[in-house]
């Protein structure tokens, strides 16, 4: 039968809509992750740690921005453990979003549980981990989402890539370790190192034969994915004598930043381009932390990898130092980078500030105490360390929270935590000791949010117990802009003059300065259950988290996602069993 031109245009027109309309929903992934202990042996020693397909770090996942993703994974380990992941929106999904006791319980050891990733306005390097107790530290992996369909990068496209993914290592099980710091409420134990893609570096011992290189060719620009995974440490990376441009952060795009270094917290992405341009040799790429506190301590060694130019030349007896990594406790080197950083904001990558808020909200970031019976702790004057937001200590419900909500189940939460702190005093003072505002409260408070309402959230670094430092504070189920930073306390007259309200980085973990201040501000647009939380592990299970409920929109689709048929079931399956954590809260 002869088709008419007129039928055929017509075909060829709904031929198009039906390309447009699978383009716009993406393409879908399947994925399996089997969680398992696996050995592994490293700084001379052989031990046998939890990962996902026997590989550490974990496999890496690549999408494209619209794309969805179904992970299933089977927990073939020894205990609960849930799968987060980090910087995902996940509208209104929040049922697939992983940290335990918030949207799940941990998935019980000998079964699975399929998560549903929807990737909708992320576009850059993220990652995905294990969010229950510690097991973080060997469960990650790099989540690379590449532009949509039809689009490329703001930026002229890399001749190659490379995920650099920075950890830390432990000799002895970290569970363990988890396990006795809180059973016992002092200190925990430092790693016995850091390193890059799985590999300690040349600096530790029995690890020279396995560090890491890359190689590259000269003249070729390199994009490279960088996720800071490390459990308690922000870190300082450099690779000697070559720029750095960063032209990511957290997901999304910002205007080129040429520097000699970065400094990037745990819970933190960034995609950065280097060119190939110096002469034929081995150059070191090294992640050196940074800390600033001074009641706390850190691991002091230094991990590395190796630049390596392809091509005929004698290699050097040592790879190239990098002369200009900061030091250990350089502050001024960490806060000048992250001052500097600034949205895209283009045509293409708009912004979306708010520039009026509904809900203010002044929060400060303490370590604290809680009292023990007779003083029988391993913490200051026999207490137990604890940290806190507005001096609240958060515990873990039995019961997770998004099902407590959903099913209108009460006892597990209350609806109460504070817009400030319960006393106003000198937050930066030097003297802030023992004696001092130091014990929190315990309990499991969350805030209520109305569905589109907008929020601005100032954090306030202190100094109780002579104790601050950065805190890179991370909120699930949004990207949220840093309007504005600085040392010192909030002046809620002069600081908001100096914000940013036009091209501000968008994020999903912001660092909070040693006794400074960082505000955020975002639209409370994903209806659900979503964590906020210090992304140095120490600090998280101390309590220094708490819970943001979204209340439903006006139609279908603002209002929150139905479950799934299977969820894990909550019961005796973290790494506790019966006996609950002393921040988990009793029933």
């Amino acid at each position: 039968m002869e088709v008419s031109l007129k039928t055929k245009k017509l075909l060829l027109w709904l031929l198009g809509l039906l390309l447009l309309h699978c383009r716009a929903q993406g393409t879908v992934h399947y994925y399996d992750f089997v969680v398992k202990e696996s050995n592994f042996t490293k700084l001379c020693a052989t031990k046998s740690t939890l990962t996902v397909n026997a590989s550490f770090p974990g496999p890496a996942i690549r999408a494209h921005k619209g794309d969805t993703l179904y992970v299933n994974v089977y927990n073939q380990g020894t205990y609960g453990v849930t799968i987060h992941w980090h910087g995902v929106k996940q509208p209104r999904n929040s049922w697939f979003d992983g940290p335990e006791y918030i949207t799940q319980c941990p998935i019980p050891a000998g079964t699975n549980f399929t998560y549903q990733v929807l990737l909708t306005e992320e576009e850059g390097t993220l990652f995905w981990h294990a969010h229950s107790d510690w097991t973080r530290a060997t469960v990650h992996g790099a989540l690379v989402i590449l532009p949509a369909e039809g689009t490329t990068y703001p930026f002229p496209m890399p001749d190659a890539e490379q995920i650099l993914l920075f950890a830390s290592w432990y000799k002895e099980d970290v569970m363990v370790l988890m396990d006795e710091a809180l059973r016992y409420g002092g200190l925990t134990v430092l790693s016995d190192s850091y390193a890059i893609n799985g590999q300690p570096g040349d600096f530790y011992s029995c690890s020279k034969d396995t560090t890491f290189r890359m190689s590259v060719d000269y003249g070729k620009t390199y994009l490279l994915r960088i996720v800071n995974s490390v459990q308690n440490t922000d870190m300082f990376f450099s690779i000697a004598d070559h720029n750095l441009t960063v032209v990511g952060w957290d997901g999304s795009y910002i205007k080129p930043l040429q520097m000699t270094y970065i400094m990037i917290t745990p819970g933190q992405t960034m995609d950065v381009l280097v060119t190939a341009n110096q002469a034929l040799s081995h150059y070191y790429m090294l992640a050196s932390p940074y800390f600033d506190g001074q009641a706390d301590d850190f691991d002091k060694s230094i991990t590395s990898a190796i630049f390596q130019y392809s091509g005929n030349y004698t290699p050097p007896s040592s790879p190239v130092w990098p002369t200009n990594i900061p030091g250990f406790y350089d502050i001024g080197a960490a806060g000048l980078f992250t001052t500097r950083l600034r949205s895209l904001a283009s045509k293409e990558h708009p912004v979306d500030v708010p520039q009026s808020v509904d809900t203010r909200m002044f929060v400060t970031v303490s370590i604290n105490m809680m009292h023990c019976p007779n003083g029988s702790c391993a913490g200051p004057d026999g207490n137990r360390l604890a940290s806190g937001l507005n001096n609240i200590s958060f515990a873990n419900p039995s019961l997770d929270i998004l099902q407590a909500y959903y099913r209108n189940i009460s006892g597990y939460f209350e609806e109460n935590f504070p817009d400030k702190p319960p006393n106003l005093f000198n937050f930066t003072s030097e003297d802030l000791l023992t004696d001092n505002v130091t014990l929190s409260d315990q309990g499991t408070r969350v805030k209520i949010l109305d569905y589109n309402e907008t929020v601005e959230i100032t954090f306030q670094g202190t100094n109780v117990m002579n104790s601050g430092e950065n805190h890179p504070i991370h909120l699930h189920g949004f990207r949220f802009y840093v309007v504005g930073s600085g040392l010192g306390n909030f002046d809620n007259v002069s600081d908001p003059l100096t914000y940013n309200l036009v091209d501000p980085p968008e994020a999903n973990t912001v660092p909070v300065p040693k006794d400074g201040w960082a505000t955020i501000r975002f639209r409370a647009d994903n209806p659900g259950v979503w964590y906020m939380h210090c992304h140095f592990d120490r600090h998280m299970s101390w309590g220094m988290d708490t819970v943001f409920i979204v209340r439903n929109g006006p139609t279908e689709e603002t209002k929150l996602r139905p479950p799934p048929a299977y969820m894990p079931p909550c019961g005796a399956d973290a790494l506790s069993g019966l006996q609950q954590t002393i921040f988990q809260k009793e029933e």
